[in-house]
């Protein structure tokens, strides 16, 4: 055998100990038991634990936020918007209009003389749009025939089960004026 070379022909120089491979053949040949920090199950729960609690403590304000606006303890501000004039809608008829945003729908019914009304017309089943239909007197949604009573906006056949919400309507010089959206009654 002679110059340090051992059964399998490997230098003692690249065998180190006799047991570790090359280097370049093994990933874990750099990790020593003294210095390796120990993660056992006790110490990862604590670390679980611990992550959990700042995810929770981190989520607080945004929670906080969300039941304040569910709980109805923020009133939303809303701005005065004309809609129309009286004189351009008759009785049984109904226009759509944008309210709160420029992307919300809504329907204002004229139901009599001095009766107005307005929805936001999206459906409450699956926000399909809701039409009103002169001839029943009434709000339909043609996605599954969900029909709407014009003076509350309560469901009355069909799959929805929630109010349409009520745009909060008030008169000045002779224009209908939407002033707010009212909150579902749970």
């Amino acid at each position: 055998m002679g110059q340090g070379h051992n059964v399998n022909g490997d230098s003692k120089a690249n065998n180190k100990n006799g047991k570790i491979p090359f280097d370049e053949d093994n990933y874990t040949h750099n990790i020593h038991k003294d210095n390796e920090r120990s993660l056992d199950r006790r110490s990862f729960m604590k670390l679980m634990a611990g992550a959990a609690g700042v995810f929770a403590v981190s989520t607080l304000p945004w929670g906080a936020i969300a039941a304040k606006e569910l709980a109805g303890f923020g009133n939303k501000k809303y701005t005065a918007a004309k809609i129309t004039d009286i004189s351009e809608i008759k009785v049984g008829e109904a226009i759509e209009f944008a309210y709160p945003g420029k992307h919300d729908s809504a329907l204002l019914i004229r139901l009599g003389e001095n009766e107005f009304k307005a929805y936001q017309n999206a459906c409450t089943h699956l926000k399909c749009p809701v039409f009103w239909s002169k001839e029943q007197g009434e709000m339909v949604c043609p996605c599954h025939h969900g029909v709407f009573d014009p003076k509350t906006g309560a469901p009355t056949a069909g799959p929805p089960r929630r109010p349409l919400p009520e745009i909060v309507l008030e008169r000045e010089q002779g224009a209908i004026i939407a002033t707010g959206v009212k909150r579902y009654e749970a």
